[in-house]
């Protein structure tokens, strides 16, 4: 079996190697596509209050001395955000569509119930293993430890920047743009887990990484840079995608006043 295989694969036309590394490679390229971001994608105001929200957490690190924990916390903080928003998003989903109003009585409630769990594990685990609860002696956290940490690393404001972020997002391109009239309740259903899953890989590791390192400042520095690239190209692919199914259905274009955002 050995050598027909070897026969098989030397004998081979050209034409199908070839072909099947012309496949191969379009593939890589489809896969790698979404790193790439067009001029006119970076200016639309959307993505530039999300950069800047982003990037506010860089004044902490550097003015304020944020370690990796109050970091952490701050992007745990965020998926909190990014779940009420998708809560929205989902009750406003379709609207002239009946049967979605009878599946949003399920679908909602299960997602809260189902993300809240995603996330307050996320979030005891940030807490106990970057917030030093894992010392000995430490006590477990308390209930209040959210308001605590916000007041303890001054986090508020840079957090109300995060909300005012996805607020705009929220208003400009999901209202504004006419793209809850376009919303799939399926998808939204599992929309938030994919970004989340990424950047908190992404975040952790990096978090892991700077707190073995005497002065993390840099180590952070990259983190927040990195968050913030994807989070943007998160963005943008997320609302192409609207894009592509208005262009697909005509009839469904709204008319609106705000520019591209």
């Amino acid at each position: 079996m050995k050598y027909h295989f070897t026969l098989v694969f030397f004998n081979t036309p050209g034409y199908i190697i070839e072909y099947s590394q012309n496949f191969m490679s379009k593939k890589i390229v489809e896969r790698l596509s979404w790193l790439k971001l067009e001029p006119p994608e970076l200016l639309k105001p959307s993505v530039i209050f999300l950069a800047i929200a982003n990037l506010i957490p860089l004044y902490g690190v550097f003015a304020l001395d944020w370690q990796v924990f109050p970091v952490l916390w701050l992007f745990w903080m965020e998926n909190v955000v990014v779940g009420l928003f998708n809560v929205l998003r989902m009750l406003l989903a379709s609207p002239a569509d009946g049967k979605n109003w009878a599946a949003k009585v399920v679908m909602i409630p299960f997602f809260c119930f189902h993300y809240g769990i995603f996330t307050a594990v996320h979030g005891i685990f940030v807490i106990v293993v970057f917030g030093g609860y894992l010392e000995l002696g430490a006590d477990f956290p308390q209930g209040n430890v959210l308001f605590q940490v916000i007041s303890d690393y001054q986090i508020g404001w840079a957090f109300l920047a995060l909300v005012l972020s996805h607020a705009v997002s929220f208003v400009l391109n999901y209202i504004g743009k006419g793209e809850y009239k376009r919303a799939n309740l399926n998808e939204l259903m599992g929309q938030p887990y994919s970004r989340v899953v990424l950047l908190h890989v992404t975040i952790i590791i990096g978090g892991f990484l700077a707190s073995f390192l005497s002065s993390p400042a840099f180590a952070l520095l990259f983190l927040i840079l990195l968050k913030t690239f994807i989070d943007i190209q998160a963005h943008v692919r997320e609302h192409k995608k609207y894009q592509v199914r208005q262009e697909e259905n005509p009839e469904s274009r709204v008319q609106i006043s705000v520019d591209d955002n």
